[in-house]
């Protein structure tokens, strides 16, 4: 029976790597998405022989209500939800003088309060299930801050610590919570907006799809609070 799986961002640069990742494992995708553009890349990309595996439904994910219903849709359609990758998020640099409430908020909601909201919604299924997988997306910037961008780290050291925090409170409900934590990832994005840095150390989407994908599978039953650095 494939494994059923919810990606927030999975139409991004990112996600179409996990969503690609996971179909190409015989599993079923869910993808809420927003922007029409990502959706028309990813379901180009999407092999013939998987695009009756993969779900995708406009939603904002951070629309608590529009987001419950969308999980009620994938449960109702497939009848369990396996795994969930939250990987809705966004950059924004700055330092704490020149960041104003507005522009913390915005770092807060996409890339904390999002994972907060996927997670609370999806958990109820998988305790009663007593099984899942959560898997999230920090940022080496969590793990060793420097200057410049000070929002997006406080965002990102959120999630390290509520994988931290959420992985003893579901342990025992067969439920694990990990997160991968990569480095400046070689996307169009990234390209677009440091045209002139050295690409050489730079992670490809693929690399950190490969981590997700294990932490989303049966295998990783036994890993559960580890932060992954990609």
């Amino acid at each position: 029976m494939p494994r059923v799986a919810i990606v927030t961002g999975g139409a991004g640069a990112l996600g179409q790597a996990v969503t690609l990742r996971l179909l190409t494992d015989g599993g079923v995708v869910a993808v809420p998405w927003v922007v029409d553009k990502e959706r028309e890349r990813l379901t180009a990309r999407v092999p013939a022989v998987a695009r009756d595996r993969l779900f995708e439904e406009h939603c904002d994910v951070t629309d608590a209500a529009a987001f419950a219903a969308h999980v009620a849709r994938v449960r109702s359609k497939h009848g369990r939800i396996d795994a969930l990758i939250s990987l809705v998020g966004g950059f924004a640099g700055g330092t704490l003088l020149e960041t104003d409430r507005a522009a913390w908020d915005r770092m807060l909601a996409l890339n904390l309060t999002s994972a907060y909201t996927a997670t609370h919604t999806v958990l109820p299924g998988m305790r009663d299930a007593r099984s899942g997988r959560v898997v999230l997306v920090a940022s080496r910037a969590a793990l060793t801050p420097s200057a410049g961008f000070i929002a997006y780290t406080v965002a990102k050291a959120g999630i390290v610590t509520l994988v931290q925090a959420l992985a003893p409170e579901v342990r025992d409900l067969g439920i694990t919570v990990n997160a991968v934590a990569p480095s400046t990832m070689d996307t169009p994005g990234n390209r677009a907006a440091m045209p002139d840095s050295d690409r050489k150390g730079w992670v490809p989407v693929e690399s950190v799809a490969a981590a997700i994908a294990w932490l989303a599978s049966e295998e990783s039953a036994h890993v559960t609070g580890t932060v992954v650095a990609v």
